[in-house]
Protein backbone atom coordinates (compact mmCIF):
# COMPACT_ATOMS: atom_id res chain seq x y z
CA UNK A 1 0.00 0.00 0.00
CA UNK A 2 1.41 3.45 -1.01
CA UNK A 3 0.36 6.67 1.35
CA UNK A 4 -0.05 9.15 -0.92
CA UNK A 5 -0.81 11.58 2.42
CA UNK A 6 2.01 10.42 3.92
CA UNK A 7 4.56 11.18 1.31
CA UNK A 8 2.80 14.28 0.15
CA UNK A 9 2.83 15.94 4.03
CA UNK A 10 6.82 15.34 3.65
CA UNK A 11 6.74 17.87 0.51
CA UNK A 12 5.42 20.53 3.11
CA UNK A 13 6.68 19.93 6.13
CA UNK A 14 10.00 17.12 5.97
CA UNK A 15 11.05 15.55 8.50
CA UNK A 16 14.07 13.54 9.42
CA UNK A 17 14.86 10.27 7.72
CA UNK A 18 15.80 8.04 10.92
CA UNK A 19 16.11 4.55 10.58
CA UNK A 20 14.36 2.36 9.19
CA UNK A 21 11.36 0.66 11.55
CA UNK A 22 9.90 -2.46 10.18
CA UNK A 23 6.47 -3.51 11.90
CA UNK A 24 6.66 -5.99 14.90
CA UNK A 25 4.40 -8.50 12.84
CA UNK A 26 2.38 -8.29 9.24
CA UNK A 27 -1.23 -6.71 8.77
CA UNK A 28 -3.14 -9.87 8.75
CA UNK A 29 -6.26 -9.84 5.84
CA UNK A 30 -8.56 -11.91 7.54
CA UNK A 31 -11.20 -13.64 5.27
CA UNK A 32 -13.66 -14.73 7.68
CA UNK A 33 -16.06 -15.95 5.62
CA UNK A 34 -16.97 -16.40 1.54
CA UNK A 35 -20.60 -15.71 1.76
CA UNK A 36 -21.60 -12.38 0.03
CA UNK A 37 -24.89 -11.08 -0.81
CA UNK A 38 -23.02 -9.37 -4.15
CA UNK A 39 -21.46 -11.39 -7.19
CA UNK A 40 -19.08 -8.38 -8.00
CA UNK A 41 -16.92 -8.40 -11.28
CA UNK A 42 -13.47 -8.29 -9.64
CA UNK A 43 -13.77 -10.44 -6.34
CA UNK A 44 -10.58 -12.02 -6.07
CA UNK A 45 -12.50 -14.81 -3.24
CA UNK A 46 -15.00 -15.20 -6.28
CA UNK A 47 -17.87 -14.97 -3.60
CA UNK A 48 -21.28 -15.87 -3.82
CA UNK A 49 -24.57 -15.90 -1.81
CA UNK A 50 -24.09 -19.69 -0.23
CA UNK A 51 -22.40 -21.26 2.66
CA UNK A 52 -19.15 -22.29 2.09
CA UNK A 53 -18.16 -25.66 4.18
CA UNK A 54 -15.33 -26.10 6.08
CA UNK A 55 -15.49 -22.58 7.78
CA UNK A 56 -13.52 -21.52 11.29
CA UNK A 57 -15.48 -21.77 13.77
CA UNK A 58 -15.91 -19.23 16.90
CA UNK A 59 -13.25 -21.20 19.02
CA UNK A 60 -11.21 -21.67 16.02
CA UNK A 61 -10.84 -17.97 15.46
CA UNK A 62 -10.45 -17.46 18.49
CA UNK A 63 -7.57 -19.36 18.87
CA UNK A 64 -5.39 -18.11 16.50
CA UNK A 65 -6.36 -14.93 17.36
CA UNK A 66 -4.57 -15.49 20.40
CA UNK A 67 -0.97 -17.02 18.44
CA UNK A 68 -1.76 -13.84 15.89
CA UNK A 69 -1.03 -11.40 18.94
CA UNK A 70 1.73 -13.55 20.49
CA UNK A 71 3.30 -13.24 17.17
CA UNK A 72 2.83 -9.70 17.12
CA UNK A 73 0.24 -9.00 14.92
CA UNK A 74 -0.85 -5.47 15.15
CA UNK A 75 -3.38 -5.01 12.94
CA UNK A 76 -7.00 -7.33 11.67
CA UNK A 77 -8.64 -6.26 8.94
CA UNK A 78 -11.70 -8.43 9.14
CA UNK A 79 -13.05 -9.17 5.30
CA UNK A 80 -14.96 -11.56 3.67
CA UNK A 81 -17.14 -12.15 1.45
CA UNK A 82 -19.22 -9.79 3.67
CA UNK A 83 -18.57 -10.42 7.25
CA UNK A 84 -21.61 -8.45 8.67
CA UNK A 85 -22.93 -12.09 6.94
CA UNK A 86 -21.28 -14.10 9.91
CA UNK A 87 -23.41 -14.10 12.85
CA UNK A 88 -20.21 -13.59 15.84
CA UNK A 89 -18.29 -11.10 13.88
CA UNK A 90 -19.15 -8.35 16.78
CA UNK A 91 -17.80 -11.23 19.29
CA UNK A 92 -15.13 -11.99 17.20
CA UNK A 93 -14.44 -7.58 16.72
CA UNK A 94 -15.09 -7.18 20.18
CA UNK A 95 -12.50 -9.83 20.96
CA UNK A 96 -9.82 -8.66 18.79
CA UNK A 97 -10.41 -4.67 20.19
CA UNK A 98 -10.29 -6.00 23.83
CA UNK A 99 -6.40 -8.14 22.89
CA UNK A 100 -5.44 -5.00 21.68
CA UNK A 101 -5.56 -5.30 18.05
CA UNK A 102 -6.35 -2.13 15.52
CA UNK A 103 -9.20 -3.73 14.19
CA UNK A 104 -10.39 -3.04 10.57
CA UNK A 105 -13.87 -3.70 8.91
CA UNK A 106 -14.14 -4.60 5.03
CA UNK A 107 -17.70 -4.60 3.93
CA UNK A 108 -19.70 -3.75 0.63
CA UNK A 109 -21.52 -1.60 3.25
CA UNK A 110 -25.30 -2.82 1.54
CA UNK A 111 -25.97 -4.79 4.81
CA UNK A 112 -25.22 -1.52 7.19
CA UNK A 113 -28.22 -0.28 8.24
CA UNK A 114 -30.50 1.08 11.30
CA UNK A 115 -30.84 -2.54 12.17
CA UNK A 116 -27.18 -3.15 12.88
CA UNK A 117 -25.27 0.46 13.11
CA UNK A 118 -25.52 0.45 17.27
CA UNK A 119 -23.92 -3.44 17.23
CA UNK A 120 -21.18 -2.11 14.71
CA UNK A 121 -20.32 1.27 16.79
CA UNK A 122 -20.24 -1.20 20.11
CA UNK A 123 -17.32 -2.54 18.38
CA UNK A 124 -15.45 0.47 18.46
CA UNK A 125 -13.45 -0.56 15.01
CA UNK A 126 -10.54 1.83 14.41
CA UNK A 127 -11.66 1.80 10.71
CA UNK A 128 -14.70 1.30 8.25
CA UNK A 129 -13.88 0.56 4.82
CA UNK A 130 -16.73 0.42 2.32
CA UNK A 131 -16.37 -0.12 -1.75
CA UNK A 132 -17.42 1.58 -4.27
CA UNK A 133 -16.98 1.27 -7.55
CA UNK A 134 -18.49 4.66 -9.27
CA UNK A 135 -21.57 6.29 -8.49
CA UNK A 136 -25.06 5.52 -8.85
CA UNK A 137 -25.59 2.65 -12.14
CA UNK A 138 -21.89 2.18 -12.28
CA UNK A 139 -21.49 0.78 -9.22
CA UNK A 140 -24.88 -1.00 -9.32
CA UNK A 141 -23.47 -2.38 -12.87
CA UNK A 142 -19.89 -3.75 -11.07
CA UNK A 143 -21.71 -5.21 -8.17
CA UNK A 144 -24.86 -6.84 -10.40
CA UNK A 145 -27.47 -5.01 -7.71
CA UNK A 146 -29.69 -2.11 -8.61
CA UNK A 147 -29.82 -0.16 -5.98
CA UNK A 148 -26.66 -1.02 -4.12
CA UNK A 149 -24.96 2.13 -4.54
CA UNK A 150 -27.52 4.06 -2.56
CA UNK A 151 -27.26 1.38 0.12
CA UNK A 152 -23.95 1.63 0.68
CA UNK A 153 -23.99 5.30 0.94
CA UNK A 154 -26.62 5.23 3.08
CA UNK A 155 -24.11 2.72 5.54
CA UNK A 156 -21.42 5.25 5.15
CA UNK A 157 -23.70 8.12 6.37
CA UNK A 158 -24.53 5.86 9.46
CA UNK A 159 -21.23 5.59 10.26
CA UNK A 160 -19.83 8.59 9.68
CA UNK A 161 -22.83 10.00 11.88
CA UNK A 162 -21.52 7.73 14.84
CA UNK A 163 -18.21 9.00 14.60
CA UNK A 164 -16.28 5.74 13.17
CA UNK A 165 -13.57 6.49 10.82
CA UNK A 166 -14.79 5.58 7.23
CA UNK A 167 -13.52 4.98 4.15
CA UNK A 168 -13.96 4.63 0.12
CA UNK A 169 -12.26 1.64 -1.72
CA UNK A 170 -12.41 2.20 -5.55
CA UNK A 171 -10.98 -0.55 -7.83
CA UNK A 172 -10.17 1.23 -11.44
CA UNK A 173 -10.98 0.29 -14.63
CA UNK A 174 -12.12 1.24 -17.82
CA UNK A 175 -15.52 1.04 -17.81
CA UNK A 176 -15.87 2.82 -14.24
CA UNK A 177 -12.73 5.04 -14.55
CA UNK A 178 -15.14 8.11 -15.41
CA UNK A 179 -16.32 8.04 -12.44
CA UNK A 180 -12.87 8.97 -10.09
CA UNK A 181 -13.18 12.95 -10.27
CA UNK A 182 -17.44 12.64 -8.95
CA UNK A 183 -16.01 9.93 -5.62
CA UNK A 184 -13.41 12.19 -4.67
CA UNK A 185 -15.68 15.29 -4.55
CA UNK A 186 -18.16 12.55 -2.38
CA UNK A 187 -14.99 11.99 -0.42
CA UNK A 188 -15.03 15.57 0.51
CA UNK A 189 -18.63 16.64 0.20
CA UNK A 190 -20.00 13.57 2.20
CA UNK A 191 -16.93 13.97 5.27
CA UNK A 192 -15.09 10.59 4.69
CA UNK A 193 -12.08 10.20 5.76
CA UNK A 194 -10.13 8.23 3.54
CA UNK A 195 -9.89 7.03 -0.16
CA UNK A 196 -8.27 4.36 -0.92
CA UNK A 197 -7.83 3.23 -4.73
CA UNK A 198 -6.93 0.26 -5.72
CA UNK A 199 -5.59 -1.20 -9.00
CA UNK A 200 -7.06 -4.06 -10.76
CA UNK A 201 -5.12 -7.30 -9.80
CA UNK A 202 -4.93 -10.07 -11.57
CA UNK A 203 -6.67 -12.95 -9.10
CA UNK A 204 -10.09 -14.13 -9.03
CA UNK A 205 -12.92 -12.81 -10.81
CA UNK A 206 -10.35 -9.71 -11.09
CA UNK A 207 -7.99 -12.16 -13.16
CA UNK A 208 -10.85 -13.33 -15.91
CA UNK A 209 -11.87 -9.75 -16.11
CA UNK A 210 -8.27 -8.96 -17.05
CA UNK A 211 -9.20 -7.13 -20.57
CA UNK A 212 -11.24 -4.51 -18.93
CA UNK A 213 -7.84 -3.63 -17.06
CA UNK A 214 -7.51 0.18 -17.28
CA UNK A 215 -4.65 1.26 -19.99
CA UNK A 216 -1.51 2.92 -19.06
CA UNK A 217 -2.48 6.00 -19.79
CA UNK A 218 -5.24 6.36 -17.85
CA UNK A 219 -3.38 4.84 -14.71
CA UNK A 220 -1.48 7.97 -15.00
CA UNK A 221 -4.20 10.02 -15.63
CA UNK A 222 -5.80 8.73 -12.59
CA UNK A 223 -2.38 9.33 -10.38
CA UNK A 224 -2.32 12.80 -11.29
CA UNK A 225 -5.74 13.56 -10.38
CA UNK A 226 -5.10 11.83 -7.16
CA UNK A 227 -1.84 13.56 -6.03
CA UNK A 228 -2.99 16.91 -7.41
CA UNK A 229 -6.32 16.63 -4.88
CA UNK A 230 -4.79 15.19 -2.07
CA UNK A 231 -2.19 18.41 -2.44
CA UNK A 232 -5.57 20.58 -2.73
CA UNK A 233 -7.11 19.04 0.23
CA UNK A 234 -4.19 19.71 2.59
CA UNK A 235 -3.01 23.11 1.33
CA UNK A 236 -7.23 23.90 1.89
CA UNK A 237 -6.50 21.86 5.51
CA UNK A 238 -8.98 19.05 4.75
CA UNK A 239 -8.11 15.74 6.48
CA UNK A 240 -8.42 13.02 4.34
CA UNK A 241 -6.03 9.97 4.03
CA UNK A 242 -5.33 9.01 0.09
CA UNK A 243 -3.89 5.65 0.08
CA UNK A 244 -3.19 3.23 -3.10
CA UNK A 245 -3.08 -0.27 -3.26
CA UNK A 246 -1.86 -3.31 -5.99
CA UNK A 247 0.69 -1.38 -7.80
CA UNK A 248 3.64 -0.16 -6.18
CA UNK A 249 5.08 1.73 -9.12
CA UNK A 250 2.94 4.54 -7.71
CA UNK A 251 5.53 5.35 -5.23
CA UNK A 252 8.36 5.82 -8.43
CA UNK A 253 5.72 7.90 -10.33
CA UNK A 254 5.35 9.84 -7.26
CA UNK A 255 9.03 10.57 -7.26
CA UNK A 256 8.79 12.10 -10.89
CA UNK A 257 5.36 14.09 -9.72
CA UNK A 258 7.35 15.74 -7.20
CA UNK A 259 10.53 16.65 -9.16
CA UNK A 260 8.85 18.59 -11.54
CA UNK A 261 6.40 20.17 -9.21
CA UNK A 262 8.54 20.68 -6.04
CA UNK A 263 12.25 19.69 -7.42
CA UNK A 264 13.45 21.37 -4.17
CA UNK A 265 11.95 18.30 -2.01
CA UNK A 266 13.20 15.62 -4.46
CA UNK A 267 15.79 14.20 -2.72
CA UNK A 268 14.63 13.98 0.52
CA UNK A 269 11.39 12.30 -1.12
CA UNK A 270 13.15 10.01 -2.79
CA UNK A 271 14.81 9.14 0.51
CA UNK A 272 11.89 8.42 2.79
CA UNK A 273 10.53 6.51 -0.44
CA UNK A 274 13.27 3.94 -0.48
CA UNK A 275 13.13 3.61 3.27
CA UNK A 276 9.46 2.28 2.64
CA UNK A 277 11.01 0.07 0.25
CA UNK A 278 8.05 -1.08 -1.76
CA UNK A 279 5.73 -4.32 -2.12
CA UNK A 280 5.75 -6.13 1.05
CA UNK A 281 3.08 -9.20 0.42
CA UNK A 282 5.22 -12.24 2.10
CA UNK A 283 6.86 -9.99 4.87
CA UNK A 284 4.10 -7.50 6.24
CA UNK A 285 0.91 -8.02 4.59
CA UNK A 286 -0.67 -11.35 5.17
CA UNK A 287 -3.98 -13.03 4.86
CA UNK A 288 -5.89 -16.24 6.27
CA UNK A 289 -8.44 -17.05 3.76
CA UNK A 290 -12.07 -18.21 5.05
CA UNK A 291 -10.99 -22.21 5.19
CA UNK A 292 -7.65 -21.08 7.68
CA UNK A 293 -5.65 -21.31 4.39
CA UNK A 294 -2.12 -18.47 4.89
CA UNK A 295 -1.34 -17.05 1.98
CA UNK A 296 1.17 -14.22 0.92
CA UNK A 297 -1.53 -11.59 0.67
CA UNK A 298 -5.28 -11.49 -0.49
CA UNK A 299 -4.18 -11.30 -4.13
CA UNK A 300 -2.82 -15.62 -3.72
CA UNK A 301 -5.20 -17.39 -3.01
CA UNK A 302 -4.29 -19.87 -5.96
CA UNK A 303 -0.88 -20.50 -3.71
CA UNK A 304 -1.47 -21.21 0.47
CA UNK A 305 1.59 -21.69 2.63
CA UNK A 306 -0.22 -23.57 5.20
CA UNK A 307 -3.67 -23.73 7.21
CA UNK A 308 -4.07 -22.22 10.80
CA UNK A 309 -5.73 -25.46 11.72
CA UNK A 310 -2.96 -27.76 11.34
CA UNK A 311 -0.24 -25.33 12.00
CA UNK A 312 -0.38 -22.05 14.03
CA UNK A 313 0.34 -18.87 12.01
CA UNK A 314 3.37 -17.92 14.08
CA UNK A 315 4.82 -21.54 12.63
CA UNK A 316 3.92 -20.86 8.77
CA UNK A 317 4.39 -17.17 8.18
CA UNK A 318 8.34 -17.56 9.10
CA UNK A 319 8.18 -20.80 6.67
CA UNK A 320 11.23 -20.33 3.83
CA UNK A 321 10.77 -23.63 2.89
CA UNK A 322 8.41 -22.40 0.23
CA UNK A 323 9.76 -21.22 -2.49
CA UNK A 324 7.77 -17.85 -2.92
CA UNK A 325 7.83 -17.30 0.69
CA UNK A 326 11.48 -17.34 0.52
CA UNK A 327 11.66 -15.24 -2.32
CA UNK A 328 9.01 -12.43 -1.41
CA UNK A 329 11.10 -11.76 1.66
CA UNK A 330 14.28 -10.88 -0.12
CA UNK A 331 14.88 -8.01 -0.64
CA UNK A 332 15.20 -6.54 -2.91
CA UNK A 333 13.95 -9.36 -4.94
CA UNK A 334 15.62 -11.19 -7.48
CA UNK A 335 12.82 -10.12 -10.38
CA UNK A 336 13.91 -10.16 -13.90
CA UNK A 337 13.27 -8.22 -17.54
CA UNK A 338 12.63 -4.36 -16.87
CA UNK A 339 12.01 -4.72 -12.86
CA UNK A 340 15.37 -5.95 -12.38
CA UNK A 341 17.44 -3.47 -14.80
CA UNK A 342 15.10 -0.43 -12.49
CA UNK A 343 16.76 2.24 -11.04
CA UNK A 344 13.98 2.45 -8.54
CA UNK A 345 13.48 -1.61 -7.30
CA UNK A 346 14.56 -0.34 -4.06
CA UNK A 347 11.17 1.52 -4.26
CA UNK A 348 8.93 -0.46 -5.28
CA UNK A 349 10.71 -4.22 -4.65
CA UNK A 350 9.73 -5.48 -8.12
CA UNK A 351 6.16 -4.56 -7.53
CA UNK A 352 3.24 -6.79 -7.27
CA UNK A 353 4.11 -10.38 -8.14
CA UNK A 354 1.23 -12.14 -8.77
CA UNK A 355 0.74 -10.24 -11.90
CA UNK A 356 3.40 -11.85 -13.44
CA UNK A 357 2.84 -15.07 -12.46
CA UNK A 358 -0.43 -14.96 -13.68
CA UNK A 359 0.57 -13.54 -16.97
CA UNK A 360 4.23 -15.47 -17.58
CA UNK A 361 3.55 -18.38 -15.01
CA UNK A 362 6.78 -17.18 -13.53
CA UNK A 363 6.65 -15.19 -10.49
CA UNK A 364 9.98 -13.66 -10.44
CA UNK A 365 9.24 -12.07 -14.41
CA UNK A 366 8.78 -8.26 -14.45
CA UNK A 367 5.43 -6.87 -13.77
CA UNK A 368 3.23 -6.20 -17.04
CA UNK A 369 1.50 -3.72 -14.54
CA UNK A 370 4.14 -0.93 -14.46
CA UNK A 371 2.82 1.67 -16.07
CA UNK A 372 6.33 3.59 -16.18
CA UNK A 373 8.20 4.14 -19.37
CA UNK A 374 11.63 2.61 -19.83
CA UNK A 375 13.20 6.34 -19.46
CA UNK A 376 11.01 6.70 -16.37
CA UNK A 377 12.62 4.01 -14.73
CA UNK A 378 16.20 4.66 -16.02
CA UNK A 379 16.42 1.78 -18.67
Amino acid sequence: MFRISQYMQEIASPTPLGPKRNPPGPVVIWNLIRRCNLTCKHCYSISADTNFPGELTTEQVYTVMDDLRGFNVPVLILSGGEPLLRPDIYDIAKRAKAKGFYVGLSSNGTLIDESNIDKIAECDFNYVGVSLDGLGATHDKFRRLDGAFEKSLHGIRLCRDLGLKIGVRFTMTQDNAHDLPGLLKLVEDEGIDRFYFSHLNYAGRGNKNRKDDAQHQLTRWAMDLLFDTCRDYQQRGLEKEFTTGNNDADGVYFLHWVRRNFPEQAAHVEAKLRQWGGNSSGVNVANIDNLGNVHPDTMWWHHTLGNVKERPFSQIWPDTSDALMAGLKQHPRAVKGRCGECAYLQICNGNTRVRAQQMSSDPWAEDPGCYLSDEEIGL
